[in-house]
């Protein structure tokens, strides 16, 4: 296969590099010289570094010639397969897809890597958008397994199944979402970092203690507000507020002013030195207060909320069970999936916390979903 990517950011470089060791030829596209040159450096000594692991066979050469770096969208001429990820505007995106229409063949396949976009809206800019669809590969692309692939309403049949059977042949866990505001993963984590962000805006408990809730009793990797500050605060909350707009303002994702002053006052966590946390001098920052009863009731509140919107993405068909635990699990490195956690804790328990939730707030933020009303009454598991 000839692959095409546009951008040499951190995304378009993984993507290229998952291609290229993958015996895919790639075309690697910048606008940027600096950009093309640093990639070319960085991706040799990602390779040799693999090589020496014993990760891949043969010698960083045997890859690199697998790929063109080039300033010229015209290189893409004989691609078959694009994949662009670039900055997350439509309307750039939208240019970029017109001009490639005319240059790419006809049965070429067009992909956006968008996160937050419509693929629908981006498809709409081309003469021929049965051959566009979403495939969001999470970062770092080469390490994270997932890939969500994303239909439009447009993309035909023969075009999913063709970058699906791609995607599984590069070793990727692909997905298929409906081409809804965050597909699933942005969708489904909403919580993980809203209902902390609420809990710590309740004065119910300071930050390293939430964090510490979720990692030793609830086995996360990392807790939200550590997420929050490697993803960036200025990003998560960027993702947050496109995803509450997309949604029409519901409730469920509505953003939080903590991290909207956090991110205006450029603390953006660990790439600015200091966000929830100071990382400029680490043992300044207070410890968590481990109460047991205190972490089990963190736990369980974010951990509904998760479960709920889980359960809401399998009741309006964003996702089969499968695959929205798959997401889960592959994308955002959950110690089980959700659906499955919901089955082990209890249809009924999720449903009657929730319900526990809204009768103590009054929000609609706190609605259960209507799967967790059905599967309780009628006894049922998620089929997962």
């Amino acid at each position: 296969m000839n692959l095409g990517v546009v951008g040499a950011g951190t995304m378009g470089r993984g993507i290229a590099q998952v291609a290229m060791t993958n015996s895919c030829k790639v075309v690697l596209f910048d606008r940027s010289e600096d950009a093309l040159e640093t990639t070319k450096v960085e991706h040799k000594n990602i390779l040799d570094r693999l090589i020496k692991k014993g990760k891949l066979q043969g010698t960083s050469q045997d890859y690199l010639q697998n790929i063109t770096y080039t300033q010229s969208l015209k290189d893409f001429e004989h691609v078959d397969f694009l994949i662009e990820a670039i900055v997350e505007d439509f309307a750039i995106k939208k240019e970029l897809f017109q001009s490639l229409e005319n240059i790419v063949a006809t049965d070429a396949i067009l992909a956006t890597n968008t996160s937050s976009l419509s693929i629908a809206s981006i498809a709409s800019a081309l003469k021929n958008p049965s051959r566009c669809l979403g495939v969001h590969f999470f970062n770092p692309a080469p390490i994270m397994p997932l890939v969500e692939v994303i239909p439009a309403v447009q993309t035909s049949d023969s075009v999913f199944n063709h970058v699906y059977e791609t995607l599984t042949s590069w070793n990727k866990i692909a997905v298929k979402a409906k081409d809804t505001p965050g597909f699933i993963v942005n969708r489904v984590a909403r919580p993980f970092y809203g209902e902390a962000l609420r809990i710590l805006e309740e004065g119910i408990a300071d930050v390293p203690t939430i964090d510490w809730a979720m990692t030793s009793i609830g086995k996360f990797r990392m807790g939200p507000f550590q997420l929050m500050d490697f993803i960036g605060n200025d990003v998560n909350y960027t993702v947050t507020e496109t995803v509450f707009q997309s949604f029409y303002n519901d409730p469920r994702y509505k953003p939080s002013f903590t991290q909207k002053r956090l991110a205006e006052a450029g603390y953006l966590g660990r790439k600015s030195g200091k966000g929830y946390y100071d990382y400029d001098n680490f043992s300044s920052n207070p410890k968590p207060t481990k109460d047991e009863t205190l972490g089990h009731h963190i736990l369980n509140r974010i951990l509904v909320m998760l479960i709920n919107e889980a359960a809401d993405a399998l009741y309006l068909n964003i996702a089969s069970a499968k695959d929205i635990d798959l997401a889960m699990e592959k994308g955002v490195n959950y110690p089980k999936g959700l659906l499955k956690w919901a089955n082990q804790k209890g249809i009924t328990w999720c449903k009657e916390r929730m319900d526990d939730l809204y009768n103590t707030y009054h929000e609609d933020r706190y609605r259960c979903s209507a799967i967790l009303r059905k599967y309780s009454a009628e006894n049922l598991q998620f089929p997962v």
